[in-house]
């Protein structure tokens, strides 16, 4: 199959693009800076200059695609703000690959509560699935949880906050659940998605086999980084406040940070369609997940000071 893979130089699609070419698809790539596409160069695969937003590129992109991996999501500060880019970019694109003829559209998500108003970053999410998923009938939406994996900008977040907190204070929503699930399997499922005859036209969520609170997954990070923080019980929320404290500790941009913990108002479990049993996937625990990411970031080069 010829596959085209956007986002080809984040987390995902990095990981993603060497996967399916090893799978023996013919893989290229779009990003709006070729340069960083280090791991698809590497293997010699062709990657196109393009974006979403304005449409550059698309065109050529996905001349002759059979599948197309959307994986762009914008995060960045702008006036415009994330979700009016994520409509544009995602209706641009679903409009080129409709003109292109692509005969599958895979895109990679968040779990969506079922029981209440989703949270603006969840929205806007639920949206781009919206229109991806009208690319074509046998387009695939798979939604995940958090991602454990070192390249994963929330698992860092967290890991940061272990890390370079001595107590860990957590907020009323520590005891809310969700299933996080290991970028292995993300990666395992994306391949699958490709030709999967039973996940065509399917919205299918991704999570792992563990049930935990966000309290005892930052707590489970902390005993897999072999360090003592005690938990510090908060009674409040205060999202806009800790939001922005949290980023400060950790490094990370408010931009990211405060719209993940705005989707911490409740529980965060997926659906009955599950993409493990339709794909034919084994998950891994969420112990085994956090001693792989932890392995792959020291592996990386990147010090862990608390480990």
């Amino acid at each position: 199959m010829r596959i085209l893979v956007t986002g080809v130089t984040g987390y995902v699609g990095a990981a993603l693009a060497p996967r399916l070419a090893a799978a023996g698809h013919e893989v290229t790539g779009l990003a709006r800076d070729p340069s960083r596409a280090a791991a698809a160069s590497a293997l010699g695969l062709t990657v196109h200059r393009g974006d979403a937003v304005s449409g550059a590129g698309l065109d050529t992109a996905l001349d002759g695609i059979d599948v197309a991996y959307y994986l762009i999501h914008s995060m960045e500060a702008g006036e415009d703000g994330f979700a009016s880019r994520d409509r544009i970019a995602a209706t641009t694109f679903r409009d080129a690959a409709r003109a292109a003829g692509v005969g599958r559209v895979v895109y990679l998500g968040g779990l969506v509560p079922p029981d209440r108003a989703a949270s603006p970053h969840l929205a806007s999410r639920l949206e781009v699935e919206r229109l991806v998923m009208e690319s074509g009938p046998d387009s695939v939406a798979l939604r995940a949880s958090i991602v454990i994996g070192a390249g994963s900008r929330s698992f860092r977040f967290l890991v940061r906050l272990v890390e370079r907190l001595p107590v860990l204070p957590l907020p009323a929503w520590r005891d809310f659940r969700t299933q996080p699930v290991d970028g292995r399997d993300v990666q395992a499922a994306l391949v699958a998605a490709a030709t999967s005859q039973a996940a065509g036209g399917r919205s299918l969520d991704l999570a792992g086999p563990d049930v935990l609170t966000y309290g005892e997954m930052v707590q489970r990070i902390a005993d897999a980084m072999l360090v003592g923080r005690p938990p510090l019980r908060l009674g409040f929320t205060a999202t806009e406040l800790t939001s922005r404290v949290a980023a400060v500790v950790a490094g990370e941009s408010h931009e990211l940070i405060g719209p993940l913990m705005a989707g911490l108002e409740g529980d965060l479990l997926p659906r009955a369609e599950r993409a493990a049993e339709i794909l034919g996937l084994r998950m891994h625990s969420f112990d085994a997940a956090v001693e792989r990411a932890l392995r792959d970031w020291e592996e990386a080069g990147e010090a862990l000071a608390a480990r």
